[in-house]
Parts: C-alpha cells; structure tokens; sequence
C-alpha cells in the first residue's frame, strides 16, 4: 500500500532553505568566531575556549526545556512555526553582537561581552528556532520518504551556504578593510539574509492538523502525556537508547566540523597560503550535495537508512585515513588531501540527508514503547549536538590552540603548534568519524519498529 504524500516540490525546497538560515549562523560563527577572536580582537584562545565551555554547562538544559514547549504549543501556526519564526531574531541580534565586541573595552569586558552574546544565542535562540526547524520533519508529513526528501533538501541548502560562507567571508571581510568593523559588517549582512530565509521557510509549509498527527483513540491519552515536566521528558529521551545513540553521533560530528574549521589556521600557518581553506571547502560541500540528491534513491533502493548509512561512513573512515596520509607527506600533498576529502564527504552525505528521518523513527520508538508523543522534546537532539558539540568542539580548539602556544602576532609559528594544527586537522576528524561508524552500525530503530508493529498486530 502507497503512503500518503503531504507535500509538493515547493513546500520541500521551501522547508530546505530555512537552513540557509540556520547555516548564515553556525557556518560562520564555528568557521571564523575562533580566529576573529585571536587575530582581530586579540583574546586569549585558551580563555575563549574556557568561557565556550561554561556556556554550554549553562544552556544545557534548555533543549529540553524548548523541546516540551514545542510540544505542548497549540496556536493557528501549529507547534513549531511560531518557534521558528520568532527565535530568529534573537539569532540574527547576537550574531552581529558576538562580531561586534568594541575594541576600545578592556580585556575583562570583551571576555564579558562574547559570553554573554554566545550564551544568548546558543542557549535561547538558537535552540528555539533550531529544534523548532527540525521538528517540522515530523509536523508537516506523516511520509517517510518525504522526511527522507525534507532532510535532503534541508542538508544540500546547508552545505551549499557553508560552501559560500566559508569561500567568500576572509576575502569578504579583507576588501572591507580587515579589522573589527569590517567583520561587524560582513555579520549584519549575513544576519539580514537570514531573517528573510528564515521567515520565506516558515511560510512555505503547513503543520497538519493535530487529528491528523495521531489516531483519534490516542488523541485524550496525547494531551495527557503533554502535562509531563522536565524531569519526566528528560527520562523519556535517555530511556530512548536510539535518540541517545543519535545524540552522542550529532555531538561527534559537530566537534568534528569544529576540527575541520581549523583549515583556516592549518592553510595559513602550514600550506601558507589562508585562500586553501575555501579550495577545501569545496572539496568538502560539493561531494556532500552530491550525496543528498542521490540519498532518497538510495534509501527507496535499499528498504531503509541503516545499511546505507553504516557503509557510506565506512567509506568516509577510510577516506579520512587517507586524508591525514596525505597530509603527513612532506608539508601535506594538498592534491590527494583534497581528493580523500570530498571522498570522505561523499561518504558521510547519507547520513546527513536521512537523519531526520532517523530521528522520526526514534520518536516512533517512544510511541511505540512508552505511548508518549514526544516530536519536538526528540529533536532536541539537534540542537543539543550543535550547540554542545560544536561549542565543545570550538572549546577544544582553543585548548589545544594555547597549549601549543600559538601566537597571533607572529607569521610563523612554533613547531609545537605546527604539530597541534596536524593533529587536530588531519587525525582527530579520522578518529571521530571511525566512533561514528561504530555508533551507525548499532542504531536499528527501524528493525525495532517493524518488530513492535507486528507486535501490536498479532
């Protein structure tokens, strides 16, 4: 029997580009925030790292708390849009105000400034309008090929403005003059592009309505599981080992995108040449759209997400292996780096398309198992990972930036920090995408649904 279908084109390419949105803020801040910091405002990066850090043990909480919001929201909007819609202008002030720190403060408040600026933007708007975005997945279409398609479109738009942020900014904000106004203003063009994305997005899809979401016998027991506090929602998502197993992944891979951000250091300080970073941007984002239009295909193809999934980031391992070969011969054969890079990507491009769907299927465990509904507390998982991994990940890099004793005033810096770039550039990605594999291969939730289902029936 044929599911249902929801949507057309436009709603999907509509839905897709509110990563554009979502992208014009964390491509931007986890590519450049680190060496805007230490190159132009002259911040420790082992303090910045330290501040990042208590920032996500302040906003650790408010996925959660977001997540059940959105759940219990009832408006003419729906659940989400509303979430989405209103928590991007938060995103689009603090963006600008983490790329605005007045040069002229003293060092205290410029540490003062960033972390109240970040904590704002990651801990409150960020995750409103991010677990808002992704919950739309399960609140738009009952079809998983359609959520399949939904992520597909949502991924290709991210990586293409990643592409673009992460080719054009450094040059972008060099013709503007190079100094802390020119990066102020590259931040409130990004941040107006934004709010007209994200606002085009939340109007080009339309929730269904809540009878149509659930059975009408599971409709009184559903508004009463909508009464649940934080503790209880939090106990629902780690008594979920597909949604914790989905988070831990998430997390990895952001702190892996932070590693990867670290070309702008690795092409400045060890290829020489800062222009490098765009060149392996495209290596990057190119393969992964690639992957994305194929993903539903594939996943009709293949009956499912899971084999497909752990073979592709198989293939990214191994090519990521490569990469750091490469890039330990001599001063880095930048021609086979860049090769096994957008290899690498083309392997991990799968996962990225379906995972919504997977996340989905996870909620659908919940149902099945606890009898909660529970969409938007479960894609709290999104935003989780990227401001927790990606925070951590940026963290880290400042870390290990000052334990090697990176220096911004100098052209060349030491050998021990040469070592750091290598390692963070070129092994750490591998080492994170070999647990992600690992991690892919256990996570059959789809099997486990099925397996409830004919359950239920017999």
């Amino acid at each position: 029997m044929t599911e249902k279908r929801y949507l057309k084109w436009y709603n999907k390419v509509g839905y897709g580009s509110g990563d554009i949105a979502g992208n014009v803020v964390y491509a931007f801040l986890s590519s450049f925030v680190m060496i805007y910091l230490t190159n132009t405002v002259g911040l420790n990066p082992g303090i910045v790292g330290t501040l990042i850090a208590v920032s996500k043990l302040l906003d650790g909480v408010t996925d959660i708390f977001f997540g059940s919001l959105i759940d219990k929201t009832h408006s003419k909007m729906g659940k989400a849009r509303p979430w989405m819609l209103y928590g991007y202008i938060g995103c689009a002030i603090t963006l600008v105000a983490i790329f605005a720190i007045p040069t002229n403060l003293g060092q205290f408040a410029q540490y003062a400034w960033f972390l109240i600026a970040y904590t704002l933007l990651n801990a409150v708007f960020y995750t409103a309008n991010n677990i808002a975005y992704s919950a739309l997945t399960a609140l738009v279409t009952k079809n998983s090929a359609e959520q399949v398609e939904m992520g597909s479109w949502r991924f290709m738009f991210a990586f293409a403005t990643s592409l673009l942020i992460q080719s054009i900014t450094l040059g972008a904000v060099t013709a503007l003059g190079g100094g802390a106004a020119s990066w102020r203003t590259v931040a409130i063009i990004y941040a107006i592009i934004g709010l007209l994305v994200n606002t085009l997005s939340v109007f080009s899809v339309k929730e269904l309505p809540e009878g149509e979401l659930v059975d009408t016998n599971d409709k009184k027991e559903i508004e009463q599981d909508e009464k649940y506090n934080l503790v209880q929602a939090a106990k629902l998502l780690v008594g979920n080992k597909y949604y914790m197993m989905i988070c831990i992944t998430y997390i990895l891979q952001q702190i892996y995108g932070a590693m990867i951000s670290m070309g702008t250091y690795y092409a400045t300080y060890i290829l020489g040449n800062q222009n490098l970073f765009g060149v392996f941007s495209w290596a990057v984002n190119i393969p992964l759209i690639i992957a994305l239009v194929f993903t539903p295909t594939l996943v009709a193809k293949w009956s499912g997400m899971y084999k497909l999934n752990v073979m592709s980031y198989t293939l990214a391992t191994v090519a990521r292996a490569l990469v750091a070969v490469a890039g330990y011969m001599g001063s880095g054969n930048v021609p086979l780096m860049l090769l096994f890079t957008a290899i690498a990507a083309l392997g991990q491009g799968p996962w990225q398309g379906d995972m919504n769907a997977v996340i989905a299927a996870c909620s659908e465990y919940t149902w099945l198992t606890k009898h909660k509904r529970v969409d938007g507390t479960m894609y709290s998982c999104t935003s989780l990972g990227v401001k927790l991994g990606g925070g951590l990940g940026t963290a880290i890099t400042g870390w290990l930036l000052a334990a090697s004793h990176f220096d911004s005033a100098l052209a060349v810096q030491p050998e021990s920090c040469i070592s750091m770039l290598k390692i963070m550039y070129l092994v750490i990605p591998f080492a994170l995408d070999a647990i992600i594999t690992f991690i892919l291969s256990r996570l059959k939730v789809e099997e486990a649904n099925k397996q409830f289902r004919a359950a239920m029936k017999n």
